[in-house]
């Protein structure tokens, strides 16, 4: 009886392996995954909400709780998801496979995904929009006498002149409000839809789908031109706005240092969630890049390069919008402190009118949106790619319709949307950029380094990483995994929630209702987490104890290629670790 117990344990684990995808894929070199990476962390976050950020929590000082951020959680964090896709070259519900019993985790992260790309698709819809008025003789919100201007209307320079600025609005501010969204009052009037806007969100899913119809192998392509080329616009906007007047004035706005900030926990808050935002982790899309990776490749290094690059991007255009504010408000007598602003009003009417007091103001306009289109549309390849892939990973049939899963998630985004094109829209499209994402996908990266350094056990993922790159990581990963990152997420998710601010509009509150629905689209991803673990608890074939446990346990969690796969079961054993992780205690192995 003793020697037919192995094989009565090992039949049933080898009928549970997962059915791989032998033609998923691979970048076609590194270049390609890094330019992939460098494209989903750096987006329009960089240009409109870092700078304004920064102005506004202490200058220079702000630096000093964003690099600490990134440094403990922000860098783990990316390392490890990297590390995760590139060893089991699965998207973000593959790799709960780590721990079956939070596969919910991985629902929630395509949720949350789906979510921003309706959303951020529109956001980028609007810089489409916008090229399409840098071929006027004219550029439309340079004064006020267009057809949708008020009475109340007057030009950024002739703001200046006011004895108050309250009842006046500027002619980008109507031009942007009164002719691109034409908004209505508030969000309970949705209005009609805004025709034009609609046009540039299908030309907007036009191109995505062309670049992602062939999946990585296009995409592989399409970064090598929408990643480098924002860079050199940014430059030569950053020489243009330097050398204009006023412009130090902006800059030292944005960089003067008050310490005394530091002493502010909102400030330190706000740090933690730009890094979120900034750099990427949780959202599946770093997971899903680095599973098409090469199995040896060196991701620390890949990390910090992508990291630091993404940084020095965020800094950068902080110059670049500084200088120009620093410009707008030496030109029309306003301080710097009134025109600086964040968001949508940055990137659509404060820019745009400092844009419109220079010489050949189409040309720079022409350059600032597209610069705008190509840091946003690189992050939407990235979170379409990781749903679609979750799909892919999930359900075997649909691997060999790629190209049509492609096609039928483009017209299922568009159509869902097309409701942000209406006169209301710019409201909703606030109301999930404020609510659907923020606290969801601070609670999944949690929920991910729980998983990864306490349940699977922090000694198997080094194992792992040993295996995989030839040298097991560092003490220091060690503690930032098992101690300070958890803790400082912890602090991010606590203070994110305390100092959530009321959410607003252009000034216009939002009712009750709409604020309730906010918090349901967050609550609508986490909730699979514990969904999911509910739902093997009532499916259970075993006592609830025995099935509990035995979900908490890998599941086929081996690399990808049989050849790896061989190597590395040859390593366990030599290493007297169990074969598959699907017989250990995993209380035995930390």
């Amino acid at each position: 009886m003793a020697n037919t117990q192995p094989a009565t344990t090992t039949a049933p684990r080898k009928d549970k392996r997962i059915e791989r995808d032998e033609n998923r894929g691979q970048w076609n070199s590194k270049s390609e995954f890094i330019l992939s990476l460098l494209g989903y962390a750096i987006g329009i976050g960089n240009v409109w909400r870092f700078p304004y950020l920064c102005y506004r929590s202490g200058g220079a000082a702000f630096l000093i709780p964003y690099m600490l951020m990134v440094i403990l959680a922000g860098i783990p964090l990316f390392y490890m998801e990297v590390l995760i896709g590139q060893f089991s070259s699965t998207g973000c519900t593959g790799m709960f496979r780590m721990t079956p019993l939070l596969k919910g985790t991985g629902i929630a992260q395509v949720v949350v995904n789906a979510y921003c790309v309706c959303y951020y698709s529109v956001i980028i819809s609007y810089p489409v929009r916008m090229i399409f008025y840098c071929f006027f003789k004219q550029v439309p919100w340079e004064d006020c006498s267009n057809s949708w201007n008020s009475d109340n209307c007057v030009t950024v320079s002739d703001m200046g002149k006011q004895n108050s600025t309250d009842g006046f609005s500027t002619s980008a501010d109507e031009f942007f409000h009164l002719e691109v969204l034409r908004i209505s009052k508030d969000i309970s009037e949705l209005g009609g839809m805004v025709w034009e806007q609609l046009v540039a969100l299908i030309v907007t899913w036009i191109i995505i789908y062309f670049c992602l119809m062939r999946g990585i192998k296009s995409v592989g392509k399409v970064v090598y031109f929408t990643v480098p080329f924002p860079y050199l616009l940014l430059f030569i906007l950053l020489v243009r706005g330097a050398t204009l007047p006023g412009a130090w004035k902006g800059i030292k706005f944005y960089l003067y240092p008050e310490w005394d900030r530091l002493l502010d926990l909102k400030v330190w808050a706000d740090a933690a969630i730009q890094m979120f935002f900034g750099i990427g982790p949780g959202w599946g899309g770093i997971v899903n890049m680095a599973s098409f990776s090469n199995f040896r490749n060196n991701a620390r290094w890949d990390t910090i390069l992508i990291v630091s690059i993404n940084v020095f991007t965020s800094i950068l255009a902080g110059f670049v919008v500084f200088s120009v504010l620093g410009f707008l408000s030496e030109k029309s007598g306003i301080p710097v402190e009134t025109v600086a602003t964040g968001g949508a009003g940055l990137a659509f009417v404060t820019y745009p009118e400092a844009i419109g007091m220079l010489p050949v103001p189409q040309l720079w306009a022409l350059m600032f949106f597209f610069m705008l289109f190509l840091l946003g549309i690189d992050s939407v390849f990235v979170q379409l790619e990781a749903i679609m892939t979750s799909i892919l990973d999930e359900w075997y049939w649909v691997r060999s319709h790629k190209w049509k899963l492609t096609l039928v998630s483009c017209f299922i985004f568009l159509g869902l949307s097309s409701i942000m094109c209406t006169n209301g829209g710019m409201f909703i499209l606030q109301l999930f950029d404020w609510y659907s994402s923020a606290i969801a996908v601070i609670v999944i990266c949690l929920v991910e380094i729980i998983m990864v350094a306490w349940i699977y056990g922090i000694k198997n993922f080094m194992l792992d990483v040993e295996f995989m790159l030839g040298k097991r990581p560092s003490l220091y990963w060690r503690i930032l995994w098992q101690v300070v990152t958890p803790v400082i997420l912890i602090f991010i998710l606590i203070t994110s929630i305390v100092f959530m601010r009321t959410i607003t509009y252009n000034n216009i509150p939002y009712p009750q209702w709409a604020i309730m629905i906010g918090w349901a689209s967050c609550i609508t991803s986490v909730m699979w987490i514990p969904l999911y673990i509910f739902y093997i608890m009532i499916r259970k074939r075993a006592t609830l104890c025995d099935s509990l446990k035995k979900r908490l346990r890998p599941l086929d969690w081996t690399p990808s290629d049989p050849q790896d796969r061989a190597e590395y079961e040859a390593f366990r054993r030599q290493r007297r670790m169990p074969g598959f992780m699907s017989d250990t205690d995993i209380e035995s192995t930390k």
